[in-house]
């Protein structure tokens, strides 16, 4: 009896479980086998690449694959479905979606593109230019007519080297890397805006098999073309865009219900940061419909191809985008494609901007914006009023709203300086995606190119796991090495628990004609601590860091070694390092002679430029930024100091050991500047201020915005006489300042100007003088802002007053970029004059020109110096190029 009640029971269990099995799998072939698919061709040009598939109802974009085929699922339902391809009529069709796909091949004619009833006469302006006129009018309006919109994007990319240089071709290809083989990407990213300036990006999938980060347009998909720069290229619908951009009316169609009228973008001068192509402007939206780019940025060329939709009706967003990307490096030609697409779009429009109005040229429709504000003025109605019952407004009415509600907005805010805050991260899931989810995901099956591309790489990733992770015994130990005799020479790092690190760091050394040959060897102890349950005001856990850090340092003609060991310490916003023992300094603490370039003009011209002395010491600095805006130094030091001299005159020529000059600096005002040991105990006082900066946040760390603000700078430094028997006493104040200016189209102007007095200098030696950034080298290798090209390193250092000026223009367009082939390469101008006065300095005065970018990386100058206006020499340096910035010191 309780046998066969069981046998019942199993029975009636597997038969239940028999069942739903059924049900859910009936239930999921029917949300899932329904959809659209089929071809899309043109009547010309055989199969659309990249075509846009839009559905309305659920706000979401596909896009054809390189046949021109697509697939859409769809749950059951009515649909309304927009099949568009740049430069082509758009179709729409009303598609009811069953239990099965539905085959809808289409095949679209090319856009008759009409003129208006316009005669450009001689001397007349473009039509194009009120097109544009209102458009910009209307960009500000755009940006803050969302108040917030989320999506999902699908991105994939792919790319070859197309070509290497023959040196590289044996490494390439032992990495599997040849000219055949194509790298893929893909990605699904969940994206959130909030209006004004917050975006987010959760990246939930990943699959790839290369790293394009350095190519990568994402700079281009989650900006705005609405906003007055994009991956800081200026936008055709900037309110400075007339000043990069000529534009001509090339007629209009009709997309739907909607007239597009198609704008040629010509930039007034080719190269970086301008844009060239197509925009198709929605006339009365005064929005994008669809736009068709060129830009170039660092010799990598970015193809843009955007399609725009009306989302619910309310405002036009991207659904569909298209990059190519190409370029050369050192040698490197590569190539790329990318994908972007977007679905299950969600917006929120801004209650107080829900208004349709009529945007008058008051610059052409002179009589008609006449009319309106005399009308209005009669009635005595404000704008808003106006804008609430639709009404007419001029160009510069409408730009008056926007920027009085930005204003408003910005003094509601927490923190207005800030100008945007993106956030991007990672699910933990996002690499183990299988090959359902892709297979549901892609808006386009891949090509067998791309499915060859993802082959190779797993069967290279396969043999890499297999070396790294498969043979443990042999290589397990490997993967922990831990110390190897070599790294005595070459360096490296050692993990100590979790939180700790040590280092040995390369060695380096150089020549000098005091200590001959140096070698100077660093170690260093890390250790980090985080408080999870302690955030700061960014919502970021409070971290601290500690460095210990001893450095030696053997003189081989002297036959000495000496050492310093520096402790630092971070925390919160605040740094303190302390640093004590016996080392070899430069007369000027801030270090204008790197070590190599004297090795290099010691050696071989026998130019010995750096000036030494030694220190005995101990180092107490302490820096807290108050704010984001305000900093506070303070730095104090107890040295005895002592003269050196030259103990080696070796040099690679023979004809230039006479050459060395003697180790005390040649000085006008202090003319002997050789000194017997002393003490110094000294206390420097400092604060830095930037008042109106503002700045960008990225996963919430702050970062400064150029150009936004000066910095200004407050120095209080003093002596102080029988302080632990120290014998020197005076007092400096300095006032410094540094901006730098974007002139228009024309260029950058950077500016750096100090200011200071000795109020008293009863005591004091020459390392103690205000010394200033010389150079007598053929390279630069110090700021090229605030530093002088001719100037010797000492002859002009005082012990009164001074003021120095620096101005650094660079060109966008000059001389010998004037011509389009030199400002692709990534060459531009500049030109600097740079000014001294002290005692004894005569007006001392550079001015210069120089070329920079060369190859990417350097900048060559040519410079002249005067005194008093007479002229004094010349000479021709050699630097990185301005827009690399690199710490010489470190």
């Amino acid at each position: 009896m309780i046998e066969t009640t069981i046998r019942e029971r199993i029975a009636s269990y597997t038969l239940m479980r028999i069942i739903y099995f059924i049900f859910f799998s009936c239930l999921i072939t029917v949300v899932q086998a329904g959809g659209i698919r089929g071809i899309i061709k043109s009547v010309d040009a055989g199969p659309l690449a990249y075509a846009t598939i839009f559905v309305k109802q659920t706000g979401t974009g596909s896009a054809t694959d390189f046949e021109g085929k697509y697939e859409v699922k769809l749950a059951p339902g009515r649909y309304d479905v927009l099949f568009q391809y740049l430069g082509y009529e758009a179709i729409t069709r009303v598609v009811d979606v069953g239990e099965d796909f539905i085959e809808i091949n289409l095949t679209l004619k090319q856009q008759v593109v009409v003129l208006q009833n316009v005669i450009i006469r001689a001397g007349k302006e473009d039509p194009a230019y009120t097109i544009m006129r209102k458009a910009i009018a209307k960009a500000k309006y755009h940006t803050q007519q969302i108040d917030a919109y989320s999506a999902k994007v699908y991105i994939k990319g792919k790319g070859q080297l197309t070509d290497y240089p023959w040196m590289a071709k044996k490494a390439l290809e032992k990495e599997g890397i040849t000219k055949d083989r194509v790298f893929i990407s893909e990605s699904v990213s969940e994206i959130k805006y909030t209006r004004p300036y917050k975006f987010e990006e959760k990246v939930i999938a990943v699959y790839t098999n290369g790293d394009s980060k350095n190519t990568s347009p994402n700079s281009y998909i989650f900006g705005s073309f609405y906003h007055p720069e994009i991956a800081e290229t200026v936008s055709p619908l900037s309110p400075k865009s007339f000043s990069y951009y000529r534009f001509e009316y090339l007629g209009s169609f009709h997309d739907r219900e909607y007239e597009i009228s198609k704008i040629k973008v010509t930039p007034r001068s080719r190269g970086d940061n301008v844009f060239e192509g197509l925009i198709y402007i929605v006339e009365d939206w005064w929005s994008i419909h669809s736009l068709d780019m060129k830009a170039t940025k660092m010799g990598i060329n970015f193809n843009i191809n955007q399609l725009y939709t009306p989302i619910e009706d309310k405002a036009w967003l991207p659904v569909s985008q298209q990059f190519k990307v190409d370029g050369k490096v050192f040698g490197f030609e590569f190539e790329g494609q990318y994908l972007a697409t977007m679905k299950d779009y969600v917006i929120t429009l801004n209650p107080d901007l829900q208004v349709e109005m009529t945007v008058i040229d008051e610059k052409v429709e002179k009589e008609e914006a006449k009319k309106v504000e005399q009308n209005f003025s009669k009635k005595g109605q404000d704008l808003q009023e106006r804008l609430k019952e639709g009404k007419e407004v001029t160009r510069k009415e409408l730009r008056q709203l926007v920027k009085e509600y930005e204003k408003e907005e910005a003094n509601e805010q927490e923190a207005p300086e800030v100008i945007s805050e993106t956030t991007y991260s990672v699910d933990s899931l996002a690499y183990k995606k299988d090959s359902t989810y892709w297979v549901d995901m892609r808006p386009t099956p891949l090509t067998k190119e791309e499915q060859r591309g993802y082959h190779i790489d797993d069967s290279l990733t396969q043999v890499q796991r297999k070396k790294d992770e498969g043979d443990t015994l042999r290589n397990s130990s490997k993967s922990k090495k831990g110390f190897q005799p070599w790294d005595i020479l070459t360096g490296d790092t050692y993990g100590i628990g979790k939180t700790a690190d040590f280092r040995i760091h390369s060695p380096y050394g150089g020549f000098n004609t005091v200590e001959g040959f140096n070698l100077i060897y660093r170690v260093s102890f890390y250790k980090r601590w985080v408080k999870r349950d302690s955030v700061d005001k960014d919502k970021r856990p409070q971290t601290s860091r500690l460095e210990i850090s001893p450095i030696a340092r053997y003189a081989f003609s002297r036959e000495k070694l000496t050492g310093k060991l520096r402790v630092d310490y971070r925390f919160k916003n605040k740094r303190l390092t302390l640093e004590g023992g016996q080392y070899v300094e430069q007369f000027n603490s801030d270090e204008p002679i790197h070590h190599l370039v004297n090795t290099f003009t010691s050696l071989f011209l026998g130019d010995r430029y750096m000036k030494l002395y030694e220190r005995n010491f101990l180092e107490l600095n302490y820096i807290q930024r108050i704010n984001d805006k305000y900093t506070f130094r303070t730095n104090w030091s107890w040295a005895r100091r002592s003269e050196l001299f030259n103990t080696s005159n070796y040099t690679f020529f023979k004809s230039n050991k006479d050459e060395y000059t003697p180790n005390a600096p040649v000085n006008l005002e202090l003319t002997d500047t050789s000194f017997e040991p002393n003490r110094a105990f000294v206390g420097l006082v400092s604060f830095d201020a930037r008042p109106w900066q503002k700045y960008r946040i990225h996963n919430g760390r702050k970062s400064r915005v150029g150009g936004t603000s000066p910095l200004f700078t407050f120095n209080y430094r003093k002596g102080f006489s029988g302080v632990a028997e120290s014998e020197v006493t005076f007092d400096q104040v300095e006032l410094g300042f540094k901006h730098t200016l974007n002139v228009g189209i024309r260029g950058k102007l950077d500016v750096a100007l100090w200011a200071g007095k000795f109020l008293t200098a009863n005591n004091l030696y020459f390392m103690d003088y205000k010394h200033f950034t010389g150079n007598l080298s053929p390279f630069v290798t110090t700021d090229p802002v605030g530093s002088f090209r001719l100037l010797d390193y000492y002859k002009y250092s005082t012990s009164n007053q001074y003021f120095s000026a620096n101005a650094h223009y660079h060109f966008r367009k000059f001389l010998v970029t004037q011509f389009p082939l030199i400002r692709v390469t990534g060459i531009t101008e500049n030109i600097f004059v740079n000014y001294l006065a002290s005692p004894t300095s005569q007006n001392y005065t550079e001015v210069g020109y120089g070329l920079d970018g060369i190859l990417r990386i350097f900048r060559l100058e040519a410079a002249a110096a005067f005194g008093d206006a007479k002229y004094l020499n010349y000479g021709f340096r050699i630097g990185i190029a301005s827009s690399i910035t690199v710490n010489f010191n470190d």
